[in-house]
């Protein structure tokens, strides 16, 4: 069998200004996804660990780990003495980077049900390494991404609300994203970053973007009706449009 690739990369271009995927039907039956990169294509499975890999038998080195940890605590009654060498940690890493590549080709698939899952995952991967590598360095290597994870969260779940047209919901659910990415910094002490962070400053633009562009609620046009007639001190009208409003309020 010719294993040489280059009639898919020759069919499939790559494009270094956006992200490039695909989902595909796997000979086995079961969808995969596609990501063209300049020197290939990378797939992954869409469940379970990207690589289709079972590490002893979980469906990842966290699971398995946090399956340690349980037997842990039930032996010693609490956490104190588990710990994640340096080797776990770099083992933890490299696993977390590929949820990384596939939540990013689902975002951009549009599969927003499973961004959230995966980017809930790798934010549970954080936490654990934070609280147990034995290691400092290892604790917070991590950390620097975790404003990257909680935007594209935040991103995933607004766009499940915009898709069913739910403005107003989706709009909070931004505000919920951008307090919980301010409130990370507080908690590491870079108040400083706040008004530079590019996933806050994203997420303030898309949140404007959408707000200038939603169609305006029954009682927004009501609102504004009621400003152009006070403008034009036509108050009768303004009398029946407060009337309106308080109706639907």
């Amino acid at each position: 069998m010719n294993k040489d690739i280059g009639l898919i990369l020759n069919g499939w271009p790559y494009n270094s200004s956006e992200v490039t995927v695909r989902k595909i039907a796997g000979l086995d039956g079961r969808d995969k996804i596609q990501m063209r990169l300049d020197l290939g294509v990378l797939q992954m499975e869409l469940d379970g660990r990207p690589d289709g890999e079972r590490p002893k038998g979980h469906e990842s080195l966290l699971e398995w780990h946090e399956a340690r940890l349980e037997r842990h605590n039930a032996r010693h009654g609490d956490d104190r003495r588990f710990l994640l060498s340096e080797e776990d940690c770099s083992d933890l890493k490299q696993e977390a980077m590929q949820y990384y590549y596939r939540y990013l080709s689902l975002f951009h698939l549009g599969d927003y049900d499973l961004v959230i899952r995966d980017t809930e995952r790798n934010l549970r991967a954080f936490d654990f390494m934070r609280e147990h590598a034995e290691e400092e360095s290892d604790r917070f290597s991590l950390e620097q991404f975790r404003p990257y994870v909680l935007m594209m969260n935040t991103r995933a779940h607004a766009c499940l609300q915009l898709e069913e047209k739910e403005f107003t919901v989706a709009l909070d659910l931004i505000d919920d994203g951008i307090e919980r990415i301010e409130e990370f910094l507080r908690e590491v002490g870079r108040d400083d970053l706040v008004e530079s962070c590019r996933e806050i400053n994203f997420l303030e633009e898309w949140k404007e973007r959408i707000r200038s562009n939603r169609p305006l609620s029954l009682e927004e046009k009501l609102r504004h009706e009621l400003r152009m007639a006070v403008e034009s001190e036509n108050y009768e009208r303004a009398a029946q449009l407060r009337d309106q409003i308080k109706e639907i309020a």
